[in-house]
Order: C-alpha cells, then structure tokens, then sequence
C-alpha cells in the first residue's frame, strides 16, 4: 500500500539518487499551475525521459504515491500541502521527419505548434495557444476550433507503471471521446512522447469551425496556409483570455473549466422545454454529439444568469470578464474559492436548465 505521508526531502533524495531528477521541497504549487492555487509539495523535477521513467518507478517501487505535473494548465489544486510527490515532465525535445513532428511529454504544447509552423507544416495550427505540455494533449484530447488531437495523433509512447514496459501505442488504443481518452482519470500509464501526422506542404487542416472559417473569408472544409490560420486562431483566443498572459488575470485560469455537455437523445426535448420557459422561443447552438446532442455550456451560463465577471469586482475569483466557461482566479484566490465559485455556476445551470456542467480539470484534494 503506498504511503499517504510527506517524504521528507532528505529521504527522498536518497530514494531518488541516480534517477538525474532534481528534488526540492515545499515548492508552491500556486507557482506551478496555471490557477496559481494549490498547496506545498516536494517537487522531483525530471528533465529528461530517461529521468522520468526512473523516477516514476523508484518511487513506485517505496510506494510513495505519484502527482505527474507538467504545464500545469489543466489541474486544480487543494490548498492543502499535497503528501504526493510531484513528478514535474520538464522534458524537452522535438524532432520533426517528413510528414511528422516528434515531441517529448514536457514540450511547451504551443511552442510544439509553432515550430511546425516556422518549419514549413501544416495541421497544428488550429490548436495553437492551447497552454499546458504535449504529453497532455492525448490525455484529454485537447480540441479546439474544430480539430482534435485525436484527428492528428499517430501514436503515444507510453509508461506501463505495473510492468514497467515502454511502448507505443496508436489512436485506436487509447479510446478517445470527447475531451477524454483511456489515459484520463488514471494513473497506470505515463505519456513518454506524442507523434503527430503533420501535411508538409504547409497548408492548414480543413476549416470546420464558423467563427474561424468566417474570419479568413472561407468555405467551411477549405484550407488555408498553416502561418496564416495560426495568428488567426491565437488573436481568437486572446480576445477571449485563452491566451496565457501574466497581467492579464483573465488568463489566470485553467482554460474552458467545464466541458460541453452532451444531452442524451432521449433528455434533449425535456432540456429544450425548460429553457423555453426559462427565455421564451431562442435559438439555442447545439451540436452533433455522441449518442445525444451537444449544447454550448458557455450559452447555459450566460442564459441561467452568470454574466462575464461574475460575481463582481471584489470577488479573488469570478468568471473571466471575457469569456464565461473560464473561471479565474483575480490575483488573490485559494483553491476553496475557485471551487464555491465552480459549485455555483453548475447548480445555478443544473436548477435552471436540468443540465450538470461536468468540470473538465483534474482536480487534486478538492471535490466539486
């Protein structure tokens, strides 16, 4: 049974030598995320794989329970010091082949994009600004702007923490959804590397989002130079606080903080009557979903009555004043206080519309 004690740093090191990590001890982990919220830990910083893999089953083998953190941009963190170790992926390496890019766990994800973009490829630049690392990103298919990772990945190096195997696995292995993968929500695998399919003649992947598609005067499918589609979508996202920037607080959050919500197909005429007698006859953006119907949880926060900023300006965390699905903290908030304020937005929605917002960051030490 692992240990649920704080390893002392001393002893730690000791755990840890010859591993190459670099161990440090009652490290802020408001500092390591990108909420800025969260507790102490002891940090093992693993800057190369061979590192990680070392760490990772030395501390396995003492029993010594394991918080992998690299960006940091999708986590939300306990105020209480954190008896884990924090293993932090803060590899690397990207290598590009003919038609693909190569990128260890630790890679800075838009860093990843726009290299591929300075090199000449195609195919990444719709999830350009994206913070958090490339080995997140099959975690829980990140997307955006019409392109998934599932769409692009061709296959993810892979940790097995029981046998210690390491090996590659394809997309069709990995179960992906929406905003999910076999990965997410547990811990027996570590993502190594990512490979991605990249086009090499620089065009972009098939437009499929209208805001995007409408902005560089396009037919939604057709393409357009990678370069070109990359500042694009990063002025999108600054306009909406997506865009990681320290004196902007509206970028002191983890990104959509809740997923939207796919409505099972036998729910949806229910969920349509309730927002009619709610706001009358609108037109409520809905969109194709797996086995249901998906609607826009940024829509539902608006209508059920949280308006950009919300609570108000003297609140340490409010909805971003541009953008409702990211909840941010305003320079001074505790993980409680990003929580009470999650908690209120999905009962608001759930008591007004039926709808349960599910939280898309994985949270450590807190419930919803």
């Amino acid at each position: 049974m692992r240990t649920s004690r704080a390893v002392p740093a001393d002893e730690l090191r000791q755990i840890l030598a010859g591993t190459g990590a670099v161990v440090r001890s009652a490290v802020p982990l408001a500092e390591l995320t990108t909420l800025r919220v969260g507790g102490r830990a002891t940090v093992a910083d693993c800057g190369t794989t061979a590192a990680l893999v070392a760490t990772v089953q030395a501390l396995d083998t003492a029993a010594i329970p394991v918080l992998l953190v690299a960006g940091g941009s999708n986590l939300l963190v306990s105020d209480e010091d954190v008896a884990s170790v924090v293993v932090r992926v803060v590899t690397e390496g990207v290598e590009f082949g003919a038609d693909s890019v190569t990128a260890e766990a630790g890679a800075n994800w838009d860093d990843v994009v726009a290299k591929s973009v300075r090199a000449g490829f195609g195919g990444l630049e719709c999830l350009s600004g994206i913070p958090g690392s490339a080995g997140a990103t099959p975690v829980q298919n990140v997307g955006a702007y019409g392109v998934e990772v599932a769409n692009l990945l061709r296959r993810v190096q892979l940790l097995d923490r029981a046998t210690g195997d390491i090996h590659w696995a394809g997309p069709d292995e990995l179960a992906f959804g929406y905003r999910t993968s076999r990965l997410k929500h547990r811990d027996d695998a570590v993502v190594l590397a990512v490979e991605f399919a990249l086009h090499p003649d620089g065009t972009s992947a098939p437009l499929r989002y209208g805001e995007l598609a409408q902005r560089l005067d396009a037919t939604e499918g057709e393409t357009r130079p990678a370069a070109v589609v990359r500042e694009t979508v990063l002025g999108l996202r600054a306009g909406k606080g997506m865009v990681l920037d320290p004196a902007d607080h509206d970028t002191w959050s983890a990104g959509s903080f809740f997923t939207n919500p796919v409505v099972p197909d036998g729910e949806v005429d229910r969920v349509r009557a309730a927002i009619r007698d709610r706001l009358g006859e609108v037109s409520v953006p809905t969109y194709p979903g797996t086995g249901g119907v998906k609607f826009s949880a940024g829509w539902l926060i608006e209508r059920a009555g949280f308006a950009k900023g919300f609570p108000g300006a003297e609140a340490p965390a409010r909805l971003s004043t541009k953008h409702t699905l990211a909840l941010t903290n305003r320079g001074a908030a505790t993980a409680a206080d990003i929580v009470a304020l999650a908690r209120t937005v999905r009962d608001g929605v759930a008591e007004r519309f039926g709808v349960v917002l599910v939280p898309e960051p994985v949270t450590v030490g807190v419930e919803l």
